[in-house]
């Protein structure tokens, strides 16, 4: 099958590597400078642009990819999530995404308690599968919602309850595996496989069984280079976990079959709280003999970041203290558990604790400890970077080497944030290096040398389960003798003697007995401080001068330090379903990493940086990224990092259309509130007009409508002006408190039940009840659509309208929540009016006003089944929390969905947006309409989400004012 075309002794151009791939018939292949920069880099610090991304359908494309290498001298990494934080996820040749197509769970063995699978698979998809049977794999890593089981297997993954199940290293099989030469091995505990490849192997170990008796295998967390502890022969030569942790430089993983574990019965947290986090520390030794599941801790500091991001309901009442540990036990008898957790909480040196049983509120704590890599980014002035990561020392050394870490912070003028697996004695920390200021890649490399011989002098590895990757290989002569390296060598010489695989991570291979040419670097290395992406200061010649539409406050007006808050994370690829989250509803309905909010940061980022994305604002690249963006600020809230793409996206507009003809959908629903308002005086005739199929096809095409989509009615009568006999009723009650209703475009001209039921709700409630009058538009369609300037000027007039009754103390109630989003959050954006912020703070959510009006009474709706769809800007700015408490109020069997309609104001409707419209409205909305029982009423305040239930389902929705409200 290999065809040597080029040769791997010529340097094979981008072209010549496609052209081998196509000619093996490998069929998602791309070397586009969208793709190769989406997947530039990972979570780590590193930016290294690949030639080719490829995302195989089979096992034989992966094989055909690794024999086109072979022909072309192009070397291979593979990726799973992209979540690597050492930058084991890049490289300079072809890129292999196992995440797109291979990801299936084939088998479960429930009596052998196994799973095959292939290597794409996602963490959390597998335990779904595993969970009916009463079974889970057992590590579970912070990332467990998008991680990949092969990528766990590569890096030797282990979480938050490696105490309990183990590294990945422990719970593989089996696996299928095919070496840099080619050689397809399977290999495994219970299969017999001879190859010569192996006997090398076992060759290259037993040349010098001492060091690795001596230096390998010291304690759970040493994971930094190769763990050759698993050949010896006492182990077996368990050649399967022994390649758990090589990173991908010793061979490519085709599939596996892992170990199940069974499902705890009952789960006992204890939360105790210390002085410290090193005095945290101090306990863990304390804490093991109990025999905990997990042992984790997490420092104050990243639970108050929390709490200012996601508001104090969103936090549990932690114990006092400055620095905590999360102690689970897991067994089958609660109250035996709850025997052992008072033995936890007598044997420890914590100021106070707590004990946690409630299935939730476990959630909850471990919701802010899984999120610590994102929140520890956003603990100081300066970004928090990975960099020094997880190093981990014996637990009995984890209090120490806590202190002297922190001195050693300090000695550098640096901050960061530890927590992590104390118990296992693995610290996590994000560090504010200042890489964009001048010295500071030096700084960084001072720093990472210090860190490094601190950790040996601890005993310690450098890493802990992330791997060595870039950020650490060159330092492994600093943790391991000239024949530790040696050997490692060897081993790399035997399994991928060309040293085609992720080359320049751990070593590169030399036949031995050839030892480590002096300290770092190691020959063939690459050095931790090569390849260190910029941080958003760097801007590319004539970009960074363009003066900004919106002010970008928590980030100084720097779009470049926003869209680098994006630290590859990923959470924006998980299934946030199950908490109620929206981020990212393209990418769930495509499962392209382009639609991701990481993939777009990632090529906002190369735009900024200017050497792959050229073109500035008006790259393709850049609106290829963006067009699928539903601007439905679902990460402004659900990424931990604070990334708001929809913000971003209406800056590129902005920049890119200023002073040029725009798409023609933005001067029709870009402008939808001024045609509206024009139309209104003959908006019966307008209607009428719309109906005529050749019309309606015409003005569709027009403003960029799809042809499928159906066209919105006007209101015959202006809801302001309709609703003056009741508001003029109302306004004889001079007894009752003030309340304004503010009418929205879509209330006013559009669906106006909503409001004219809002005012027979608030006058029931015991208000006396007003409509602003005065034209008061936010400018939303403007701001989506990049017109900014025009954004700017409606917003400071609607903000100037609002403020004199946010002034004489009247509460303000929107009716449309992407309307009273822009109130809430972009308006102080668009301009520098204080008064923008106190009216920020004096509009409501309808369900917001209610919940604190004293006497008010929801009415009765028991027995009847309501299917809440909640807007995305709702769930994303202005939060759902008083919404299910009044619904709650009324004693109806409520369902709320997660997710996006897929509508997102025009986006659903614009031509060249249908399909993943529709797609998205599938993931959640469109099966929970088709499952709901006869008479169950669906609620939904948006009006997108009204008309995306019109046009696809024929089902009406209500407002919660309709919902609510008396009869008339």
């Amino acid at each position: 099958m290999s065809v040597d075309t080029v040769g791997p002794d010529v340097a094979a151009s981008p072209a010549d590597v496609v052209a081998e791939l196509r000619r093996r018939e490998v069929v998602d292949v791309d070397d586009s400078s969208t793709t190769r920069a989406l997947y530039s880099t990972d979570a780590s610090l590193y930016r290294v642009v690949p030639q080719v991304v490829v995302r195989p359908r089979s096992v034989e494309e992966v094989l055909a990819v690794l024999d086109a290498s072979r022909a072309t001298g192009v070397p291979v990494t593979s990726r799973g999530a992209g979540t690597s934080i050492a930058g084991n996820a890049v490289g300079t040749g072809i890129v292999v995404d196992f995440a797109k197509h291979l990801n299936r769970v084939h088998e479960v063995d429930v009596e052998r308690r196994v799973a095959r699978v292939d290597p794409g698979i996602v963490h959390a998809a597998l335990q779904k599968v595993a969970a009916p049977q009463g079974l889970r794999f057992g590590p579970d890593p912070s990332t467990h919602t998008r991680c990949t089981v092969g990528g766990m297997i590569g890096n030797n993954a282990c979480g938050n309850r490696a105490l309990g199940y183990g590294r990945s290293s422990d719970n593989v099989a089996a696996l299928d595996v095919v070496t840099g030469t080619g050689e397809r091995l399977t290999i495994g505990r219970d299969v017999a496989t001879t190859s010569p490849t192996l006997d090398r192997l076992r060759d290259v170990v037993a040349a010098d069984l001492a060091t690795v008796r001596t230096e390998l295998g010291r304690f759970g967390r040493q994971v930094s280079g190769y763990s050759l502890e698993h050949l010896l022969p006492e182990r077996g030569f368990d050649v399967a976990s022994f390649m758990a942790g090589t990173e991908g430089t010793l061979g490519v993983l085709l599939g596996a079959t892992v170990d199940l574990v069974q499902t705890p019965r009952h789960v006992h947290l204890v939360v105790l709280g210390y002085g410290s986090m090193a005095e945290a520390g101090d306990d863990v030794p304390t804490m093991l003999p109990h025999g905990p599941i997990a042992c984790e801790g997490l420092g104050e500091r990243i639970i108050e970041v929390y709490r200012a991001a996601k508001g104090a309901a969103g936090v549990p009442d932690y114990p006092r203290g400055g620095g905590y540990l999360y102690v689970e036990l897991a067994g089958d008898d609660p109250a035996e558990l709850a025997a052992q957790a008072e033995r936890v909480v007598a044997d420890s040196a914590s100021l106070s604790h707590r004990h946690v049983t409630s299935v939730a509120e476990q959630a909850a704590f471990w919701r802010i400890r899984e999120e610590g890599a994102g929140l520890a980014s956003r603990i100081w002035d300066r970004p928090a970077l990975s960099g020094w990561e997880d190093a981990a020392v014996p637990p009995e050394r984890v209090g120490q080497y806590l202190r002297d870490f922190d001195a050693l912070l300090q000695q550098h003028g640096l901050n960061g944030e530890p927590y992590g697996h104390l118990g296992d004695g693995c610290v996590h920390v994000r560090i504010d290096f200042p890489l964009s200021e001048p010295g500071g890649h030096a700084g960084y490399r001072a720093f990472i040398e210090d860190a490094a011989r601190l950790t040996a002098t601890h005993g310690g590895s450098f890493s802990g389960e992330h791997g060595d990757g870039r950020a650490r290989s060159e330092l492994l002569p600093l943790m391991y003798s000239e024949q530790a390296i040696a050997l490692f060598r060897g081993v790399k010489h035997v399994l991928d003697p060309d040293d085609l695989l992720n080359p320049g991570v751990l070593v590169a291979p030399a036949a031995l007995p050839s030892a480590a040419q002096g300290r770092a670097p190691v020959p063939g290395v690459r050095a931790l401080d090569a390849d260190l992406r910029t941080q958003g200061r760097g801007w590319a010649p004539g970009l960074q001068g363009s003066r900004r539409g919106l002010r970008l406050l928590h980030d100084d007006g720097d779009l470049g330090a926003a869209v680098h808050r994006c630290t590859g994370v990923g959470k924006c690829l998980a299934d946030n379903k199950a908490s109620h989250g929206v981020m990212c509803p393209s990418f769930q309905a495509t499962r392209d990493e382009k639609d991701s909010t990481r993939g777009r940061a990632r090529v906002l980022q190369e735009m900024v940086d200017g050497r792959l994305v050229t073109g500035g604002y008006r790259a393709p690249e850049v609106h290829e990224a963006l067009d699928l963006c539903l601007s439905c600020k679902g990460c402004l809230n659900d990424c931990p990092t604070g990334i708001d793409m929809a913000t971003y996206k209406s800056e590129v507009l902005h920049q890119t259309y200023k002073g040029r003809m725009r798409p023609r959908s933005h001067y029709v629903l870009g402008k939808l509130p001024f045609w509206a308002r024009l139309t209104s005086p003959v908006a019966a005739l307008a209607n009428l007009a719309l109906r005529v199929p050749g019309l309606a096809h015409v003005a569709r095409w027009v403003a960029g409508v799809d042809q499928r989509r159906s066209l919105p009615s006007f209101a015959t009568r202006r809801f302001s002006r309709a609703a003056r006999p009741a508001l003029e009723a109302s306004a004889t009650r001079t007894d009752r408190p003030r309340v304004a209703i503010w009418a929205d475009s879509f209330t006013e001209y559009f669906s106006t039940s909503g409001g004219h039921a809002a005012v027979r709700l608030l006058e029931s409630a015991g208000y006396r009840v007003e409509v602003v009058q005065k034209q008061a538009c936010c400018g939303l369609t403007w701001i989506t659509t990049g017109q900014l300037d025009t954004a700017r000027s409606l917003v400071e007039r609607t903000v100037g309208v609002l403020h004199e009754y946010v002034a004489d103390g009247v509460p303000v109630v929107g009716l449309e929540p992407s309307c009273l989003a822009v109130l809430r959050s972009d308006a102080v954006e668009l301009t520098d009016d204080p008064r923008a912020a106190e009216v920020a703070q004096g509009v409501f959510t309808l369900a917001e006003l209610l919940a604190r009006t004293e006497g008010w009474q929801a009415p009765d709706l028991s027995g009847t089944e309501v299917v809440v769809q909640p807007h995305c800007h709702q769930s994303s700015v202005l939060g759902f929390a008083a919404d299910l408490d009044v619904l709650g109020r009324t004693g109806a069997t409520v369902t709320r969905l997660s997710g996006c309609c897929g509508l997102a104001g025009n986006f659903g409707v614009e031509r060249g947006h249908y399909e993943v419209s529709v797609a998205v409205a599938e993931q959640q909305l469109m099966p929970a309409v088709r499952a709901m029982g006869e008479g169950a009423v669906v609620l939904a305040d948006g009006f997108s989400c009204r008309t995306q239930l019109d046009d696809l389902a024929d089902v009406p929705a209500l407002h919660l004012a309709e919902l609510l409200a008396p009869g008339e």
